[in-house]
């Protein structure tokens, strides 16, 4: 695969009224004190609106929602539903692989399961904490060029944006991230036209970059899914499309930790061959550095 081949994805925010645990609460307590009308949020806590209160149910956006509907996922509270037509719809896919769009906490983004596995840290911080925190290792990103090699909901890449990035270019292989990423309102700042998107494989679509990027943030899923994605081989071509004294943040979690493994120990090793002066940060479970040759 080339840079020719891969397919641009031009973003495109669904815009669905979405429905989690803490709305339907607020909904229902609303309708057991016989209220006309209530505020609530319709994009996972971004932002509020009034919807009318019936004996049939709630009207969201001209589409009435049945109270039995409401009732029956009352209890489900990891669950993230979209509007349409009258239904209510859970935000997941059933194919080779499940993948789900999860509620966290409150005010804060969702999570991206894939046959159960989270693809962000959210027992000790949110999504948004933790992408914050891997940006804050990066220093200024003002007009900067930066490569997010692995896309999935979008976050850092955004936060990349709030941050003062003239240029993002990120991948994302697999079209059902991107499916469920374009129904996640949280994820709705990926339009901008200051971020690229190509759908395909980070490990062929780096190769067309040359000392082009001041910053990469290689956030990729855990080493036994994506083994590939910590080798020394992939930390080459890092290296290759990064600039000289251009600076790299790399997730790499700790997975096996509590069994002795440290697996970050690999990967300084590693990137340190490709040519990075790098270091783990035990906060953010990432290392981070620059390149030096």
């Amino acid at each position: 695969m080339t840079k020719s081949s891969l397919r641009l994805v031009r973003f495109h925010w669904a815009g669905k009224p979405t429905l989690c645990y803490p709305v339907i609460s607020e909904i229902l307590k609303a309708k057991d004190c016989k209220a006309k009308s209530i505020e609530v949020s319709l994009d996972l806590g971004l932002s509020r609106e009034i919807c009318k209160l019936t004996s049939e149910g709630i009207e969201v956006r001209g589409e009435l929602i049945e109270w039995s509907k409401l009732e029956k996922i009352a209890d489900r509270e990891r669950d993230i539903y979209y509007i349409e037509g009258g239904e209510l719809l859970p935000i997941h896919i059933a194919e080779k692989h499940f993948y789900k769009l999860v509620f966290v906490k409150w005010l804060h983004p969702p999570t991206l399961e894939i046959d159960g596995i989270h693809m962000h840290r959210i027992r000790d911080v949110t999504p948004d904490i933790d992408a914050k925190m891997k940006i804050s290792l990066l220093g200024r990103l003002k007009c900067c060029r930066v490569l997010d090699t692995c896309m999935g909901l979008g976050y850092t890449a955004i936060e990349s944006l709030r941050k003062g990035a003239c240029r993002i270019v990120t991948f994302e292989v697999d079209e059902n991230v991107l499916s469920i990423a374009t129904l996640n309102p949280w994820s709705k700042w990926l339009e901008d036209e200051k971020i690229e998107i190509y759908h395909g494989d980070v490990v062929e679509g780096i190769e067309e970059y040359s000392e082009y990027f001041d910053i990469i943030i290689h956030d990729p899923p855990r080493i036994s899914i994506a083994g590939e994605l910590y080798s020394l081989e992939f930390y080459l071509k890092l290296a290759r499309a990064l600039k000289p004294n251009g600076r790299i943040v790399h997730y790499v979690g700790q997975p096996g930790v509590h069994s002795g493994k440290k697996i970050w120990r690999g990967v300084i090793e590693r990137m340190r061959q490709a040519g990075f002066l790098v270091e783990y940060d035990e906060a953010s479970r990432c290392v981070y550095g620059k390149r030096i040759k």
